[in-house]
Order: structure tokens, then C-alpha cells, then sequence
């Protein structure tokens, strides 16, 4: 998988999956748990299978470029 999402929208999918995190806590939900499991993947992953979806890549990095 190649990284299609930049740092900003993984920062705010970290804090998105903080808070989902803490709302699944705190309701005991386990669909809210799961889906703040997932958020983390994306954040720590970089990658956002919607995104690969529909061709979207917020990432800085160039992956035609060659070193």
C-alpha cells in the first residue's frame, strides 16, 4: 500500500480517533471502538482506503520521483 494521506489529515484523523476512542469508553461502545481502531490504522499507516477508492492522495511525497 502507498501512503495517500499527508501529515495534516493524519493529525486530525489521530485526534479524530482519540475522541471516537474516548466516546467508545465512555457509551461502551464496541462498533465506536472498532471504528476508532481503524482511524488509528489510517493515522499511523498513512493510508485511507476511501481515498484509494476514489484516486485522491493528499501525500507530499512524489511516487513517480526516483532516487
Amino acid at each position: 500500500m502507498k501512503k495517500n494521506i499527508g501529515l495534516p489529515d493524519r493529525l486530525v484523523r489521530f485526534v479524530l480517533a482519540c475522541l471516537v476512542l474516548v466516546y467508545a469508553w465512555w457509551q461502551s461502545s464496541w462498533i465506536a471502538f472498532a471504528v476508532s481502531i481503524f482511524v488509528f490504522y489510517e493515522a499511523l499507516a498513512g493510508w485511507c482506503a476511501l481515498y484509494h477508492l476514489i484516486g485522491r492522495n493528499t501525500c507530499p511525497i512524489d511516487p513517480h520521483k526516483k532516487k
